[in-house]
């Protein structure tokens, strides 16, 4: 099971636009991956959200992509209390965001994440722990707790 680490975690996003949002977890991610160009990895989401927005509905969006040059997978979590606009499919304010960068020749591992990603934010329950969560630590707990 791919992890989620501390640094990567965002509690309370700056960002007010959908761009500014990629850029913003972009940071928070980069030095776990500081020898690929920050704006290689704009572009890859950002061809990814051209093909249909990762903004899945319920406040959520899920912009991913496959890095050349990446060699482990990298996630982040951001949380915005104001809602982004995100062009999410429901036309509402985007409020929880999990990044999902990729090596290029891992598919199955690939899909099993997005997977995996989608299903614990599929639940209500874990969105409402995920948005009044306080600490690193709790957003930590949720998405690092093997599946049952």
């Amino acid at each position: 099971m791919i992890q989620f680490e501390t640094q990567g975690i965002i509690l309370d996003m700056k960002a007010s636009s959908k761009n500014d949002a990629l850029k913003e977890l972009i940071e928070a991610v980069h030095p776990q991956c500081s020898d690929i160009d920050p704006t290689v990895l704009l572009t890859v989401l950002m061809e990814r959200e051209q093909v249909g927005s990762t903004g899945v509905g319920h406040g959520i969006a899920i912009p991913h992509g496959k890095v050349p040059g990446l060699n482990e997978f990298l996630l982040c979590f951001g949380r915005s209390t104001k809602g982004i606009g995100f062009e999410a499919i429901d036309n509402r304010p985007v409020h929880l965001f999990v990044l999902i960068l990729s090596p290029t020749g891992m598919s199955n591992e690939y899909l099993q994440t997005l997977a995996r990603i989608s299903r614990l934010l599929k639940d209500q329950f874990n969105r409402n722990l995920l948005f009044q969560a306080k600490t690193t630590k709790d957003i930590l707990a949720l998405f690092n707790t093997p599946e049952t």
